[in-house]
C-alpha cells in the first residue's frame, strides 16, 4: 500500500515537473511575430513624391516607414516577442532603412517571392501585423487605393469576394494558421480590412481626402499610435482567429487592358471570363499566391 502511494506521488510529482518545464520552455521561446510593411499607408505619404526613388520626399518617407516598424518592434518586445521577421513589401521591396533596424530581426527584401507580401511566414509564427497598408482597387475611398498593381489591375476577388492587399495577406497567413491582429494605414484601409478580416486592432494615421490627398497626424504621433495598437493586439492575442478561406480558392482578376487576359488564357489552368478578366482555381492560398506573383512579375525579356 505504501509503495503504491509512493508510486502515485512520484508520478504526480513527475507530471508537475514536466508541466513546469514545458511552461518554462514556452516562456523562454517567447512569441514569434511577422511584420508585413507597405508604404502607401505610412504617416504623411500621399503621392509619387513619397512612394518611389524618384520622389523628392521618398527618403523622408523611408524614414517614417522605418520608424513605424521600430515602434511596432519596441511594443512587441514588451509583450514577449523574441523573434521577428519583417517583409519590405512596397515598390521595389528595398525601402526600409536597414541600418536603423535592430540586429536581431530578419528581413525579406526585393522580388519576386512566392508568398508576395507575406514571404517567409509559416506555422511557427504566433501572429502577423500589417503596417502602412492601403485600401483596395474597388474601394472608392482611400489614398492610392489599388490591389497589387495600380497601373495594371482593376480588381481582385478571392472566392468571389473583393479583396484588398490586406485580405490577400491575411488569407496567406491564415493558410498557415497565423492570425493577423493589427493594421495601420488610412481610415479607408482600416475600415476595409476590418470588414474583410475581422476585429483587428488598428492605428489610423491619416484620413483620406482624395486619391492623392489626406489629413495626417505627425510622425511622432503616428509612432505612438502604432505602438499602442501593437500592445493592444498582443494583449488580447488569444481572441484572434486566422482568416482561412475555404478550399479550393477561386481567384478572379480584372485587368485595365485587354491583352493580358487574352494571353493568360493560353495557359490551360486559366479561364477567360470576359474581355478583361480571368479566373484561376488554386488548391490553396499558397498556389493562388504563386500564380499572382507569376502573373504580376513574368516578362519574356527577363534577364539574367
Amino acid at each position: 500500500m505504501f509503495a503504491t502511494i509512493r508510486s502515485r506521488s512520484f508520478r504526480l510529482a513527475f507530471a508537475f515537473t514536466l508541466l513546469f518545464f514545458s511552461a518554462a520552455t514556452s516562456q523562454e521561446r517567447g512569441l514569434k511575430l511577422y511584420i508585413s510593411c507597405d508604404m502607401e499607408g505610412v504617416v504623411a505619404t500621399m503621392s509619387g513624391d513619397h512612394l518611389g526613388p524618384g520622389g523628392f520626399e521618398y527618403q523622408a518617407a523611408r524614414r517614417w516607414q522605418t520608424n513605424e516598424v521600430l515602434a511596432a518592434i519596441e511594443a512587441a518586445r514588451e509583450y514577449g516577442v523574441t523573434e521577428i521577421l519583417i517583409s519590405d513589401s512596397h515598390g521595389n521591396g528595398e525601402n526600409l532603412l536597414v541600418d536603423m533596424l535592430p540586429e536581431d530581426v530578419m528581413l525579406v527584401r526585393s522580388w519576386p517571392r512566392p508568398l508576395i507580401m507575406m514571404e517567409g511566414i509559416d506555422s511557427t509564427f504566433d501572429a502577423a501585423i500589417l503596417l502602412g497598408y492601403h485600401s483596395g482597387t474597388l474601394n472608392p475611398d482611400g489614398i492610392r487605393a489599388h490591389t497589387l498593381s495600380s497601373g495594371r489591375l482593376a480588381g481582385i476577388w478571392l472566392n468571389e469576394r473583393p479583396m484588398p492587399e490586406a485580405g490577400i495577406s491575411a488569407a496567406i497567413a491564415g493558410h498557415f494558421g497565423v492570425p493577423v491582429i493589427m493594421i495601420s494605414g488610412d481610415d479607408a484601409a482600416v475600415a476595409q480590412a476590418r470588414d474583410v478580416i475581422g476585429d483587428l486592432e488598428a492605428a489610423v494615421l491619416k484620413w483620406s481626402i482624395s486619391f492623392h490627398s489626406a489629413k495626417t497626424v505627425m510622425p511622432a504621433e503616428a509612432y505612438r499610435r502604432v505602438g499602442d495598437a501593437v500592445r493592444s493586439a498582443l494583449g488580447r492575442l488569444d481572441e484572434f482567429e486566422p482568416f482561412v478561406l475555404p478550399t479550393p480558392v477561386t481567384l478572379d482578376v480584372r485587368f485595365k487592358n485587354y491583352r493580358p487576359s487574352q494571353v493568360l488564357e493560353y495557359l490551360p489552368i486559366v479561364e477567360r471570363t470576359d474581355s478583361h478578366s480571368i479566373r484561376f482555381v488554386g488548391t490553396d492560398m499558397v498556389e493562388v499566391s504563386r500564380f499572382l506573383e507569376f502573373m504580376t512579375n513574368y516578362d519574356a525579356g527577363l534577364e539574367p
